[in-house]
């Protein structure tokens, strides 16, 4: 299975992931992308900066798998589970 690691880039700073997440593909990355991001939001005091956060997902060699702005996963309507991406 492959080796997730999910950092953090928040402008210029950048808080890395040391120990990663084994998950069985992409797919599963992005979702615990979305749920580490509003788990985040709903836990953080300084939300607005966190709006302006990406959740910088790469694998086992260092490539970017995805990169998921903070803005983009904040439902659209409370209750939604949609999302703005």
């Amino acid at each position: 299975m492959p080796h997730y690691f999910f950092n953090i880039r928040i402008g210029s700073d950048w808080v890395a992931d040391p120990d990663g997440t084994v998950l069985p593909d992409a797919d599963a990355a992005w979702e615990t992308a979305r749920d580490t991001i509003l788990a985040a939001l709903r836990a953080g005091p300084d939300q607005g900066r966190l709006m302006a956060a990406s959740l910088v997902v790469t694998d086992a060699e260092g490539e970017v798998v995805l990169e998921f702005p903070f803005a983009e996963a904040v439902p659209l309507e409370p209750g939604s589970d949609g999302t703005v991406h």
